[in-house]
C-alpha cells in the first residue's frame, strides 16, 4: 500500500520544492486539498488526518494550529517550521549528526525540519563541541550568505523585479538586533552553553548557501591547527553519503555560495593555519537547508533508502 503524503502549505517555496522532489514518485500518493479550499479549516483538518505523513510548510503559527487539528495516532509530521525546533517531543531532523539521531527520527511521529542557516552552522559546530575540541562556552561568531529565495515569494519577486531598486545588485545584511529565528536551535543541537554571533547576509543570486565558523586555535581544546580539525571532520562525516568534508589541501582557492544549488549535499571546507581556522559549509537553503532535508527525513521516517528522489541533482 502507498503512503499517503499531504503538504500543507503547498503552494509556498518549502512546499513547491517538496513536491518536486516527491511528485513523480510512485511509492507515494500525494493528497492535494482544492487551492481555493487551503484555508478552509475543515477540509485542511479532513486531510491532515487522512494523511500516514503531513509536511507542514507553513509559518510558525500555522504550523502550532495544524498540529492541534490532528487527531488520527497514526499521523507523522515533518514540520519544515521555526515552531518545533526546540519543543519537547520533537525529533530534530538532522540525521548525519549521529546514529542516535537517525534511529530517533525514523521511530518519531514528530520530526522538526531543521533551518536552513542553523543546518549550516549545525554541521560545523556540532561535532567538533561532541568530539570535545570546541568548548562549550566558546564565544562563537558566525555569518552566513544565503540567495534570495530564501526569504519566499515576495523576497523573490522582489529581487525578480525588472524595476527593482539598485541595493538588490549588493549583498544585504540583517538580522542586526543578533536575535535571528534560528540561534535557539543553533545553539541547543550544537550543545552551546550561549548563542554566537549570527550574522546573516543575503545576495543577488536565487539558491545556495555558505554558512561560516571562524575559531581562534589557542582557545580550543588540544590547540589544534586547522588541517588537525579538517581531518576530525572527515572523519566524523566518513560514512555519510549527503555531508562530505573536502580534503585540506584540495579545496579551491575561493568558494561560492550557490555551488551546490538545487542538490540535497552539503559540504564542509576547512581553511586556515595552525592559530587560526575557518570551517565553511555549502549547500543548497531549498535543498539540504529544507525542502531536501524534508525528503531525507521522510525516507528514513519510512525506512527507505534515504537517497531515494534526491539524487537527480540540479532540481531548480
Amino acid at each position: 500500500m502507498k503512503t499517503k503524503v499531504y503538504i500543507d502549505g503547498q503552494s509556498g517555496t518549502t512546499g513547491l520544492q517538496i513536491y518536486d522532489r516527491i511528485g513523480a514518485r510512485t511509492d507515494l500518493t500525494l493528497l492535494r486539498i482544492d487551492e481555493d479550499k487551503r484555508h478552509d479549516l475543515a477540509e485542511r483538518k479532513k486531510f491532515l488526518n487522512e494523511a500516514d505523513v503531513v509536511f507542514l510548510c507553513l509559518p510558525d503559527a500555522g504550523a502550532i494550529e495544524a498540529v492541534s487539528l490532528i487527531e488520527n495516532p497514526g499521523v507523522r509530521v515533518i514540520d519544515a517550521s521555526t515552531a518545533h525546533r526546540t519543543a519537547e517531543g520533537w525529533t530534530y531532523g538532522y540525521p548525519e549528526l549521529s546514529r542516535e539521531l537517525r534511529q530517533a527520527i525514523a521511530a518519531s511521529k514528530r520530526v522538526a525540519n531543521p533551518g536552513c542557516h542553523a543546518t549550516g552552522f549545525i554541521s560545523s559546530a556540532a561535532p567538533l563541541v561532541r568530539l570535545g575540541v570546541l568548548p562549550r562556552d566558546y564565544p562563537l561568531t558566525c555569518y552566513s550568505l544565503t540567495g534570495y529565495s530564501g526569504g519566499g515569494k515576495n523576497m523573490i519577486a522582489a529581487y525578480e523585479d525588472k524595476d527593482r531598486g539598485p541595493e538588490l545588485s549588493s549583498p544585504g545584511i540583517y538580522g542586526l538586533s543578533l536575535q535571528h529565528k534560528h540561534l535557539p536551535e543553533m545553539q541547543k543541537i550544537s550543545g552551546l552553553t550561549q548563542p554566537p554571533v549570527f550574522m546573516p547576509v543575503v545576495d543577488d543570486y536565487k539558491m545556495g548557501m555558505a554558512t561560516t565558523i571562524m575559531l581562534q586555535n589557542r582557545l580550543l581544546n588540544g590547540k589544534p591547527s586547522a588541517r588537525e580539525i579538517c581531518d576530525l571532520l572527515k572523519d566524523y562525516y566518513q560514512k555519510e553519503h549527503f555531508v562530505t568534508v573536502c580534503d585540506f589541501d584540495d579545496k579551491p582557492t575561493s568558494l561560492y555560495a550557490n555551488t551546490l544549488a538545487g542538490t540535497n549535499r552539503l559540504e564542509l571546507f576547512v581553511s586556515g593555519n595552525e592559530d587560526q581556522t575557518a570551517v565553511t559549509a555549502l549547500f543548497d537553503n531549498l535543498g539540504k537547508g529544507a525542502s531536501g532535508a524534508a525528503v531525507q527525513n521522510l525516507n528514513i521516517m519510512l525506512g527507505l533508502d534515504e537517497r531515494t528522489g534526491l539524487e537527480n541533482e540540479k532540481i531548480y
